[in-house]
């Protein structure tokens, strides 16, 4: 049984079709990694599994249970098991980082304020920021934001992380350090569903590559097959283009 099975799922956007029947399954430690050019609907999907945006037709299942995105008691149960990072960090700018980590354990889960610190400086250690627990967002650097935001995903203890572009607000040498933290997390065995345009990246970490155009999945494979060697002609043409620049 898949850890997340997406069932020919369809979204619309202001009367615009923005997923169109999307199949994908995403097993227990797997970290499938979503590709394809702006507007084809991988931060939307991503948006739908966390019930932000209200699919129109098809289902999605952890573990065989079917999410019901028009029961606020079922989107809650799901996103009590999976969590997102946008590439916007979204930090709260008027409380320190570990603050920023621990107010939705806290205030949210009702987790004691103790326990959920204890764990706030875990997984800033993890993170490569153990001593940036007492540090505001406007004192850090873009790429540490980010590791904050994916530090406040983890706290939640999600068993499915999602990163929608988790490295593109930043500058390029900031990348990496971001990069390093979710390699660390796959090898972790944490099961992920990645967009990203970092196709160096996306070749390393993935454990099948999913690539989306136009609301649909054209291909879907191991990551040197599909960017190394296509079998449709409009991956052929995406990967041709990217890969050369």
């Amino acid at each position: 049984m898949p850890h997340l099975d997406i069932i020919d799922l369809s979204a619309d956007y202001a009367h615009l079709k923005v997923l169109s029947g999307v199949s994908l399954s995403v097993e227990k430690g797997e970290v499938v990694c979503l590709v394809g050019p702006s507007g084809s609907g991988k931060s939307t999907l991503l948006r739908v599994l966390m019930g932000l945006t209200l699919p129109t037709a098809g289902a999605v299942k952890v573990d065989g249970r079917e999410i019901d995105y028009h029961s606020k008691a079922s989107v809650r149960a799901a996103r009590d098991r999976m969590a997102v990072v946008f590439q916007q960090y979204n930090l709260f700018q008027n409380m320190n980082v570990l603050r920023n980590i621990t107010i939705a354990p806290v205030e949210i889960k009702g987790r004691p304020r103790r326990e959920a610190e204890e764990e706030a400086r875990r997984i800033l250690a993890r993170m490569g920021l153990a001593e940036k627990h007492a540090a505001y967002p406007d004192q850090l650097s873009g790429g540490q934001q980010q590791r904050v935001a994916i530090a406040r995903a983890l706290a939640l203890k999600p068993e499915i992380l999602l990163l929608d572009e988790v490295t593109s607000a930043l500058d390029p040498e900031l990348v990496n350090e971001v990069l390093d933290a979710v390699r660390g997390l796959a090898a972790e065995g944490m099961t992920m569903l990645i967009v990203s345009h970092e196709m160096a990246f996306v070749r390393e970490v993935a454990s099948k590559v999913v690539m989306m155009d136009k609301g649909k999945i054209v291909e879907t494979g191991a990551p040197r097959e599909l960017i190394d060697r296509p079998k449709t002609e409009r991956a052929r043409e995406f990967f041709g283009k990217i890969l050369r620049h």
